[in-house]
């Protein structure tokens, strides 16, 4: 029989969507094809598809695409500084009765993509055959065979798996009951061994192994079962020592659903709204599924776990700063460790000035020094503490943050009136603009660097942004200090926070406008209607005629209330290109969130809801099994630039369950 239990629940559309309503108890096999699977490898660096990966191993899996290779799975797609499929097809099943092979390729076959576990099951000439795969460590996934004697006599079955390597530099050598795969240019390994006292003949030829199982007896109504685990290290010192003990899939198996349920079970009944739509309660499980899979454990340089932006994407095979403090944020609904370790992963490489890098590498002479990105971890420090109740999180963690915050002050205040600008270390204006995290947005196209010391710059501009970033900063490092009982420290911080508010509303909205704009140091506006002119609402800066003037702003169907709305840059500006432009028009979720919540401060569900609704509805994959993206095309909806995008999963999680505010 199947592993996977049956759905035995009536389904979500009978819940209510009551704050103090809970979820029925959710199992994972309620979500199946929540992202779709099916992928052929021909070109080992082509990596944009949906893929399958868990507990930070640094290798994942996808379905096949095509019916010739049924029987397997298709990958591993291997990850460090870059991604690479080891092959298309490392370990593809074949069975033969009497000498003759039994085609799979035409066998009635059902793939399923369960949240933490792909199978197959393939039905021909009265036998099923069965896959699973599930990862069963941060460097070790599991598929267990399972073939079933449909018929009322014995069937004798010779079992055999081919794999070949699509790598040049990958050097196949014959291994204990498997292949041990080396590589030319590093330290890599990849071992593959099945789980079974059967004997095998294995043969290594070339580029490729074939690994034969001694022939097999299946008695009626009875199946027969093996087990082979595929292990992918970065290096040596990853590698555990031989144990000899056998693995039990039936209890891996068991182990791995309960941990999935109780991911799925933990956000849905966390505080906050409760889902009673079935689209986004699938929408949520993609979330969580897309988080999971870009997680990557520790390993060489990376000295705790984080989260990748997208392992679908060549450039992001690391950890950002402030792509971690909000993925931290949504991970804290069902997988607070990870958000703590996401969060301790940057501070891990906090200098001596206090100042964050902007990335890390696993091989830290990668990683980027010349900027930073806006201050938000003390928002995402205290998120964690209010879900988790963790003091000591709080304690290890706000020297780190108090550094931080002071660090910008000290380096990025050219003109020390108490505002900041973003900047860079090495003085180029294309490391500023990426320190605001909107790399090429049109409000820095005529920004030029000011120096402030010989290792700090900073833009000719004021951004609101920033500033905003920094005040709420302020309110949390308040309610931290508080928590851990430092009221000293708790009272200075919420001091400063009335004389910034009043700067920040004196020196960045506009009544002519009524919007806020950034400014340059010498007083002229930065005529530019963008997201930085609703981030102040989001903790709070606006009084109530500026929100209703930003509210009016927002509204327009000519400027941000496009058909996902809320974009980077007014639909109207002449540098709106949604298609070129990265951050010159694509709505970010991340900016959308901050829009969302800043309406259900000022009490306006109804504008919120109105925002989310069309964001949901238009943006392409938030319905059916696309995938997440990195952003949106604020006309057409159309899906842009990386896919299974963390920081967008994060806020979509976030986004559902936002029904209060934070208060400083």
């Amino acid at each position: 029989m199947s592993f996977i239990r049956s759905c035995c629940l009536c389904g979500f559309v009978l819940l209510a969507s009551l704050n103090e309503t809970k979820n029925s108890d959710v199992a994972r096999t309620d979500f199946p094809d929540v992202l779709a699977m099916g992928f052929e490898v021909s070109n080992p660096e082509k990596i944009e598809t949906n893929v399958f990966s868990d507990l930070g191993a640094w290798h994942a899996y996808t379905q096949p695409a095509s019916a010739k290779d049924y029987g397997a799975f298709i990958g591993p797609l291997l990850m460090d500084l870059k991604g690479e499929w080891l092959g298309n097809t490392i370990s593809k099943l074949q069975v033969k009765e009497a000498g003759k092979v039994i085609d799979l390729s035409g066998a009635k076959t059902v793939l399923k993509y369960y949240p933490g576990l792909l199978s197959q099951e393939m039905r021909i000439n009265d036998l099923k055959v069965e896959l699973q795969l599930i990862f069963v460590s941060n460097r070790s996934a599991v598929i267990n065979t399972r073939v079933y004697n449909l018929a009322g006599k014995e069937r004798k079955l010779q079992l055999s798996w081919t794999g070949e390597s699509l790598l040049t530099n990958a050097q196949i050598k014959k291994g204990d009951k498997g292949i041990d795969i080396r590589f030319k240019d590093n330290e890599h390994r990849f071992i593959q061994q099945f789980n079974s006292p059967h004997k095998m003949n294995i043969q290594v030829s070339g580029n490729g192994y074939q690994a034969d199982l001694e022939e097999i007896r299946i008695q009626p109504n009875a199946h027969f079962s093996i087990g082979q685990t595929q292990s992918y290290y970065l290096n040596a010192a990853e590698e555990p020592a031989a144990t000899g003990t056998a693995l039990n899939f039936n209890k891996e198996f068991r182990a791995n659903q309960r941990r999935w349920d109780k991911y799925l079970n933990d956000y849905f009944n966390a505080p906050g709204l409760q889902l009673s739509n079935v689209e986004q309660q699938k929408l949520a499980v993609k979330s969580i599924v897309t988080l999971q899979t870009n997680w990557r454990s520790k390993s060489k340089d990376l000295l705790h776990d984080g989260v990748f932006p997208s392992l679908n994407y060549q450039g992001f095979y690391g950890f950002w700063s402030w792509d971690s403090w909000k993925q931290a944020v949504g991970l804290n609904y069902f997988n607070p460790a990870l958000a703590k370790e996401n969060m301790l992963a940057m501070f891990d490489y906090q200098d001596e000035h206090g100042m964050v890098a902007d990335c890390i590498y696993t091989d830290k002479k990668e990683n980027n020094w010349r900027d930073t990105k806006p201050p938000l971890a003390a928002w995402a420090a205290w998120k964690i503490y209010e879900q988790s109740k963790d003091g000591s999180f709080l304690n290890t963690i706000y020297p780190k943050l108090v550094k931080y915050h002071e660090w910008w002050y000290k380096n990025r205040d050219h003109n020390q009136n108490g505002l900041c600008e973003f900047g860079s270390t090495d003085g180029t204006r294309i490391a500023a603009a990426w320190e605001s995290g909107m790399d090429n947005a049109v409000r820095f196209d005529k920004a030029v660097l000011l120096k402030n010391n010989e290792t700090a710059w900073s833009l000719n501009q004021e951004s609101v942004d920033l500033n905003a970033y920094l005040y709420a900063e302020k309110g949390y490092l308040a309610k931290i200090a508080l928590v851990i009982g430092n009221s000293k420290a708790g009272q200075e911080w919420k001091s400063q926070l009335a004389p910034l508010k009043q700067k920040i509303n004196r020196t960045f909205f506009r009544e002519d406008k009524g919007f806020y704009y950034d400014k340059s140091l010498e007083g002229q506006w930065i005529d530019v209607d963008g997201p930085e002119g609703w981030l102040p609402l989001w903790c709070g800066l606006a009084d109530k005629q500026q929100f209703n003037s930003v509210l009016k702003m927002i509204k327009k169907t000519n400027k941000f209330d496009t058909s996902v709305p809320l974009a980077t840059l007014a639909a109207d500006h002449p540098g709106f290109d949604p298609l070129k432009g990265y951050w010159r028009g694509p709505v970010w979720l991340d900016q959308f969130y901050f829009g969302y919540s800043a309406l259900l401060r000022y009490g306006r569900k109804e504008e919120a809801n109105y925002f989310l609704n069309k964001l949901l509805k238009n943006a392409e994959g938030l319905q059916g099994q696309g995938a997440i993206r990195e952003n949106y095309h604020p006309l057409t909806g159309k899906g842009l630039n990386a896919k299974n995008f963390s920081w967008s999963a994060a806020h979509l999680l976030i986004i559902l369950k936002e029904n209060t505010h934070d208060t400083f």
